[in-house]
């Protein structure tokens, strides 16, 4: 970094596309990237990818982390994928995490979804996952 710059917490998103009722997981995520000093929104249950993309640009973040448990991430993911396109956002980490079948991983990251979790992982490593793989260009900020 330059002199006349110094570093911003990261802002990540936090949200749960799709139909999912349970947001428990989400919210202790949340909690955890909080408590790392880290500025977390989150946008509750129920999210349409129009609401995450456009919460997302509004609030800057440098990093969404979405939690579905519906089975609906093949379809939900790609819309917001697009919709991140079309406003031509394209610094902005994305990782998923909940009920992701093996056999579709593959083709989650392929779609530009770089992290995905499954139930028991670690909230440190998600952290750490964040902490390692923002853009970190986005962080500094004029003094």
């Amino acid at each position: 970094m330059v002199e006349n710059q110094t570093a911003r917490p990261i802002r990540v998103l936090v949200a749960k596309p799709g139909l999912d009722g349970h947001d428990r997981g989400a919210k202790i995520i949340a909690r955890a990237l909080r408590d790392a000093g880290m500025e977390v929104i989150y946008t509750g249950i129920r999210q349409t990818p129009e609401m995450i993309v456009e919460a997302a640009i509004q609030e800057d973040v440098d990093a969404i982390l979405m939690s579905i448990l519906s089975g609906a991430h093949m379809a939900l993911f790609p819309k917001i994928i697009e919709l991140l396109k079309q406003n031509e956002v394209d610094d902005i980490l994305i990782a998923a995490g909940g009920i992701l079948p093996d056999e579709d991983i593959p083709a989650i990251k392929q779609m530009g979804i770089k992290g995905c979790f499954g139930p028991g992982t670690s909230t440190e490593e998600i952290i750490t996952f964040v902490r390692n793989n923002i853009q970190t260009e986005r962080l500094s900020v004029e003094v």
